[in-house]
C-alpha cells in the first residue's frame, strides 16, 4: 500500500510538472496546451504506456465537475462587468438559442451519420453543442482580439454551459422512460436557470459582506473563503435541481466586481488554482480516451461531424441568435469561428455511459474526436482571423505589479488599485490638486509598465494604474474623486 501510495504521489507531481512545461512549449509550437494536456494524458493512460490504468467514468465526472466550478469561478472573478454589460443580451442569446440550433443542426447530421434514433441524435447534439468557458479563457488570455468580441465569448461560454447540461440530462431521462414529454422541459428550464441566477446573486452579495467584515487571522484564508462559497453555492444550488454552473459563475462575477480584501491574493490563489485543475482535467479526461478505439469509423465521423458543427451549425447558430443585435458581418463570422469545443462536452459524454445508454461509448470517442479538432483548429487560427479582419484592438493594460497591504489580524485601511480612464476628472492633474482627504495617500502608480513613486506635482495620465492608501470608510469614494474629480458630499 505504501509502494502504491508513494507511486502515485509521484505520478501526481510529474503530471503537474509536465503540464506546466507543456503550457510553456505551446507557446512555441502553437497549439492550445489544452491539446497537449489531453495528450499526455492519453499517453500514460492503459492504452498507451501503461503508467496509470484508470477508466472510471463516474471518478472523472466528479472531478471534472469540481474542475469546471474552480475555472468558472476564475474566469468570471476576472470578468469586468464594465465590458460585458454593453454585450449581456447578444450573449446569453448565444447561450441559449445559440446552443438550440447548434443542437437541432448536429442532430440532423448525427442520426444519418451515427445511425442512431432522433432521441440519441438530439442528446449528442446537445453534449457538443455549448463552447466550453475552460478552453476560450485559455485562448482570449493575452490576444489583442476587440473587447466587444472577446467580452462576447467570454460571457458566452460562462453562460452556456448549464444550458447544455440541462438538455442532456433531460434527453437522458426521456430516454431511460421511453416518453415523450417534451413540454416538461420547458417548467424545468425555467426553474434551473431562474433559480440559479437568484442563488448566485444573492449568495454573492453575501459572501462580499462577510469577506469585507469577517477578520481572519491570515491573509491566506481569504482565496479560501472565497473558494468555499463557490463549491458551496453549487452543491446547494444542484441540490434543489437548478444549474450550479450558471450559480458559480454569476456568484464570481459579484465578488470579482466588488471591493474586498486580499483582492489581488484571492485573484491569483484562484488562477493558479484554476491552471491546475484544468490541467489535471484534461489529462484525467485524456486518460478515459483509449487511442486504439479513435481508428477507423471514429475518425471519418468525427471530421464529418467537427466540419458540420464548425462550418454549418455554429454559423447557423451566431446569425440567427444574434439577427437582432449590432454586429457586422466580420464581428459574426469571428464569432462564429469561434465556438471552441472543449473539457464540458467530455464531462457531459461521460454521462449517457454512466446512464448505461446502448451508444454511450461510441458517443464519448466521437464527441472527444469533435472536441480535440475544434480545439487545435480553431484555437490555432482564432487570433490570425481577428487580425485578417481587422478586429484585433489594444491589449486591456495589465499591471506587472501589485501593491496589497498585508497585516495580522484587523485592518483599518486597504491599498485600492484604480485604473484612470481617459474620461476621468483627474487625468491632467497634479496629484496636490486632487481632492483627497489628509488620511488618503496615493502611494504608487504604474505608467508605461514602470512603478512610479508620486509626488505632489506628480501629474495624472491616462491609463496610469493608481494604488491609493486609504481608512476603509473612504474606499468607496475612490471613484467620485478620480472620475468626477471632486470632493464626496
Amino acid at each position: 500500500m505504501i509502494i502504491n501510495t508513494d507511486y502515485f504521489v509521484f505520478l501526481f507531481a510529474l503530471l503537474l510538472l509536465t503540464g506546466v512545461v507543456a503550457t510553456k512549449f505551446s507557446n512555441y509550437l502553437g497549439v492550445p496546451a489544452l491539446v497537449l494536456f489531453i495528450g499526455v494524458g492519453m499517453l500514460v493512460g492503459s492504452d498507451g504506456l501503461g503508467l496509470i490504468d484508470f477508466a472510471n467514468a463516474s471518478l472523472a465526472q466528479l472531478f471534472g465537475i469540481l474542475a469546471l466550478i474552480i475555472i468558472l469561478f476564475e474566469g468570471g472573478m476576472q470578468t469586468d462587468w464594465k465590458r460585458i454589460r454593453p454585450v449581456l443580451y447578444p450573449s446569453l442569446s448565444l447561450a441559449t438559442v445559440g446552443v438550440l440550433l447548434t443542437a437541432g443542426v448536429v442532430a440532423v447530421a448525427a442520426k444519418y451519420i451515427l445511425g442512431v434514433g432522433w432521441l440519441e441524435a438530439l442528446l449528442f447534439g446537445a453534449i457538443v453543442g455549448s463552447t466550453d468557458a475552460a478552453a476560450v479563457f485559455a485562448v482570449l488570455k493575452g490576444q489583442s482580439i476587440r473587447s466587444k468580441l472577446s467580452s462576447t465569448l467570454e460571457a458566452e461560454s460562462g453562460t452556456n454551459d448549464p444550458m447544455a447540461m440541462f438538455l442532456t440530462l433531460a434527453l437522458i431521462e426521456l430516454l431511460l422512460r421511453d416518453t415523450s414529454s417534451y413540454w416538461l422541459m420547458i417548467p424545468s428550464f425555467i426553474w434551473q436557470m431562474g433559480a440559479a441566477l437568484v442563488i448566485g446573486y444573492t449568495m454573492g452579495q453575501v459572501a462580499v459582506a462577510i469577506m469585507n467584515r469577517i477578520n481572519l487571522d491570515s491573509g491566506g484564508l481569504y482565496p479560501i473563503l472565497a473558494l468555499g462559497f463557490a463549491v458551496l453555492v453549487y452543491s446547494s444550488t444542484a441540490l434543489i435541481n437548478a444549474s450550479g454552473l450558471l450559480a458559480v459563475y454569476i456568484l464570481a462575477l459579484v465578488i470579482g466586481n466588488s471591493d474586498v480584501p486580499y483582492r489581488h491574493s484571492v485573484f491569483r490563489f484562484n488562477e493558479g488554482f484554476a491552471w491546475m485543475m484544468q490541467i489535471l482535467m484534461f489529462i484525467v479526461l485524456g486518460l478515459l480516451v483509449f487511442p486504439s478505439q479513435l481508428i477507423g469509423d471514429v475518425i471519418i465521423k468525427g471530421l464529418i461531424l467537427s466540419a458540420i458543427l464548425i462550418l454549418l451549425a455554429r454559423p447557423i447558430s451566431v446569425f440567427i441568435s444574434l439577427l437582432f443585435f449590432k454586429f457586422s458581418i466580420k464581428e459574426k463570422v469571428f464569432l462564429s469561428w469561434s465556438g471552441l469545443r472543449g473539457a464540458v462536452p467530455i464531462v457531459l459524454a461521460t454521462y449517457p455511459m454512466l446512464a448505461g445508454l446502448e451508444n454511450s461509448q461510441m458517443f464519448f470517442n466521437v464527441v472527444f474526436f469533435v472536441v480535440l479538432t475544434s480545439t487545435l483548429i480553431q484555437g490555432l487560427t482564432m487570433s490570425p482571423l481577428a487580425e485578417k479582419l481587422g478586429l484585433t484592438g489594444d491589449k486591456a493594460p495589465v499591471s506587472p505589479h501589485s501593491l496589497e497591504l498585508v497585516s495580522i489580524g484587523q485592518a483599518n485601511a486597504d491599498i485600492i488599485e484604480y485604473f484612470l480612464s481617459e474620461d476621468d476628472a483627474a487625468v491632467g492633474k497634479q496629484v496636490i490638486e486632487l481632492c483627497l482627504p489628509d488620511s488618503v495617500l496615493i502611494v504608487g502608480l504604474i505608467r508605461d509598465g514602470e512603478l512610479i513613486a508620486p509626488r505632489g506635482q506628480t501629474e495624472m495620465m491616462a491609463n496610469d494604474i493608481i494604488y491609493v492608501l486609504t481608512p476603509k470608510e473612504h474606499s468607496k469614494n475612490l471613484k467620485i474623486w478620480f472620475k468626477l474629480g471632486r470632493c464626496s458630499s
